[in-house]
């Protein structure tokens, strides 16, 4: 059974006070609502100025694209309200069942899948097509936290703890490598964050580490095209060399930074983008650069702005509150997985990372991301109701 009253030990990591307090239950979280509210808009904008050719070579026009994708961000908003009014005690009940749901889909992926992109990622069910990797990555959260507060009472035993949440998380994760080894490893790493919160043991997770480097590396090194990348990326940072830009080496990047410089302090203007003729996917992978292009530092670091409010939302307000383990755990978790992907989208696009090609969540063109991402924050908004009561907090 899921404990029901906190543990003293993770609250005394995340800062709260080790007496037991009361739980009550009120109105969804404001700000992480407005966040992402915001964030959507941001997408809207950005996603109407930056599809245009993306729409020529669907034979459509770039208004339809953006109604559809306004279209995709009004069903993720109705899930996340609809998320919100489930006791998230409920959705834990169910995360077992999510996990192998998940990995019949991703299994499925790799015998069915749809290649776009030059990426077999896709199943195309009754001509809907989507991403297996979503579904399963929010399942994997869930069921690591479930796990976690299930074990509290012998959370360093390595045969009872550590085995079997790391079963849960290699498997699934091999399984999402296999097709998208940046949202992988970035779920990998979500992973053990929220292990290292739920006190498992740090000489257990450490060890993992070190075997999940070598074998990252030794991943990277068996595909060229990753391999490409680090290289591309470690050029960047020493010198790039005018032949190399003549051949095209680099080129994503090399063009998501001269969008940004274009857009200095305060942007080009809305839809005035010019980067987005040269930039591949600059609807999703690189919508950054366009925003940043059009908006400047000042509309570039606005968008940052809710992503890091999201985060302390989320990890310093709604966790810290949460009534349970349980709830401490996912609120981490869902906003980590939230906040991380838009922040690596942004470093990639600004050449701080190499390129991934991960989407910016609410912000780039899409739908099944945008769906289990809204699943998240339906999550957050429902363990925000049942905070406890914030009158004893201020003990110190």
């Amino acid at each position: 059974m899921l404990h029901t009253s906190p543990n003293r030990n993770i609250k005394s990591i995340l800062g709260t006070s080790p007496e037991d307090i009361d739980t009550k239950t009120q109105g969804s979280d404001r700000v992480l609502l407005m966040s992402v509210i915001m964030l959507m808009i941001f997408g809207i904008l950005a996603v109407y100025s930056s599809i245009a050719y993306f729409a020529e070579s669907k034979s459509t026009t770039a208004f339809q694209l953006v109604t559809g994708h306004i279209i995709k961000l009004g069903i993720a908003f109705v899930v996340m309200l609809l998320v919100s009014k489930i006791n998230y005690h409920t959705l834990a009940k169910f995360s077992r069942l999510g996990m192998v749901l998940s990995w019949i889909l991703l299994i499925s992926v790799l015998v069915f899948g749809t290649a776009q992109f030059g990426a077999k990622r896709w199943l195309n069910v009754g001509g809907f097509t989507f991403q297996p990797s979503t579904f399963a990555s929010v399942a994997l959260i869930l069921h690591v936290c479930v796990l976690l507060a299930e074990k509290q009472d012998y959370i360093k035993d390595f045969k009872k703890t550590f085995l079997p949440i790391m079963f849960w998380v290699i498997v699934t994760c091999g399984l999402i490598g296999i097709q998208d080894f940046s949202s992988a490893g970035l779920l990998m790493s979500i992973c053990l964050i929220v292990m290292f919160i739920g006190r498992a043991s740090v000489v257990q997770l450490g060890s993992l580490v070190i075997l999940a480097v070598l074998g990252g590396s030794i991943l990277l090194g068996q595909s060229e095209v990753r391999q490409s990348r680090i290289d591309e990326y470690v050029r960047q940072i020493k010198d790039i060399e005018s032949a190399e830009i003549l051949q095209g080496r680099g080129y994503q990047a090399q063009q998501a930074q001269i969008a940004i410089a274009k857009g200095e302090l305060m942007g080009v203007g809305i839809g005035k983008s010019t980067q987005r003729d040269f930039l591949p996917a600059p609807y999703n992978d690189f919508i950054f650069a366009i925003i940043a292009e059009e908006y400047g530092m000042v509309g570039a670091l606005t968008l940052i702005f809710f992503f890091t409010l999201i985060l302390f939302r989320g990890v310093v307000y709604i966790s810290k509150r949460a009534e349970d383990n349980l709830g401490t755990l996912l609120a981490i978790g869902c906003t980590l997985t939230i906040v991380l992907f838009g922040y690596v989208n942004a470093g990639v696009a600004s050449g701080l990372l190499p390129v991934t090609g991960l989407p910016m969540p609410f912000v780039s063109y899409g739908g099944t991301s945008m769906l289990f991402t809204g699943l998240m924050v339906g999550i957050l908004l429902n363990i925000s109701k049942h905070n406890r009561d914030r009158r004893q907090l201020f003990y110190a």
